[in-house]
């Protein structure tokens, strides 16, 4: 496995009024996919990305509609690089002057584009965030940025990357690997271990929405988000047993559900349309042979499971994990 993670904290305080949804991840990504096309796109005629002749070059494809090239299989679009994590006390009314972090985690080679990022992120300050006001004439809070942290979850190590002197921004020089991933697996038990799902894991097995949390979807789902990961951004497929380990997964059981089915829609404002992201949030113990599962535990608190994980979805953590933002 030679993909890596790069996590992400940002850390700002409310300019204004700014209001977030209980379930804030689909807000979040959406101002930064807008702030991202607004800014850095050239050519905002196109119907679409893959419509484009620039998009092969183009920051705001690669990061909000990445098209997969001729040699990859799959649908025509890759995975996006990156997932949000929105702010753990969203839901809620944020005064003036208090703060609110977010997370981000961008994906191998994307993370070249850290940059555009922190530029997207910078135009919060303009666009605003989360709902819309009456109070601010139908507009959206504003928010200002205080600092950006590169961020090791397995280890807890973090990084300053702004602001620097001068108003420098570092380049995040955290990245979790492979490496990372074995040894804090290694730690984790062998026969029972208990999952949070802190934002919703909307999971499908054969064509039905999973509403009552199962070990062996979840393993399933996660595989394959994380071999179209490395195909994409990684240097290719995952070498793994796919057959035995989803064996494996079938033999864990559920012996502790605490979850609850949440339903959450997601509407685009630039394109005015909206899509379910509601799942299963709270918690969950697994009982059984989960020796050989941990690294893919592992990976998936890193990279997020199920669909609508770009938008925050299906963020989870084994019991032990520090969890920020």
């Amino acid at each position: 496995m030679s993909l890596t993670v790069h996590h992400l904290i940002f850390t700002a305080t409310a300019a204004t009024p700014v209001v977030l949804a209980a379930h804030s991840g689909p807000a979040v990504r959406g101002a930064i996919s807008n702030a991202l096309w607004n800014r850095f796109c050239a050519n905002k005629s196109a119907a679409t990305c893959a419509g484009c002749p620039l998009f092969q070059h183009c920051p705001v494809a690669a990061l909000v509609a990445p098209m997969r090239s001729e040699d990859e299989k799959g649908s025509e679009q890759r995975p996006r690089p990156y997932v949000v994590r929105p702010p753990r006390d969203s839901g809620r009314r944020y005064q003036p002057g208090e703060t609110i972090r977010f997370g981000l985690a961008l994906f191998g080679q994307a993370d070249i584009f850290f940059p555009f990022i922190v530029m997207a992120v910078r135009e919060l300050e303009r666009d605003g965030i989360g709902i819309s006001l009456t109070e601010l004439g139908r507009r959206r809070g504003t928010i200002k940025l205080n600092a950006i942290e590169a961020y090791n979850p397995l280890s807890g190590e973090r990084q300053m990357l702004y602001p620097l002197p001068g108003g420098n921004v570092n380049f995040p020089s955290l990245p979790i690997d492979a490496t990372a991933v074995q040894d804090y697996a290694a730690r984790l038990p062998t026969d029972q271990i208990t999952l949070t799902f802190h934002t919703p894991a909307r999971l499908v097995d054969q064509d039905r929405l999973v509403k009552q949390i199962t070990f062996r979807p979840l393993i399933q789902r996660l595989m394959r988000r994380l071999d179209d990961l490395s195909r994409a951004y990684g240097a290719g497929p995952l070498t793994i047993d796919f057959r035995g380990l989803l064996a494996i997964a079938e033999q864990v059981t559920t012996t502790v559900d605490q979850t609850r089915w949440v339903d959450v829609v997601s509407v685009s404002s630039r394109q005015q349309r909206r899509t379910p992201v509601g799942g299963l949030i709270g918690s969950a113990t697994f009982s059984g042979p989960l020796a050989p599962l941990r690294e893919l535990i592992v990976w998936g608190s890193l990279i997020h499971v199920g669909r609508n994980a770009v938008k925050g979805d299906g963020w989870y953590t084994p019991a032990g994990m520090e969890v920020l933002p």
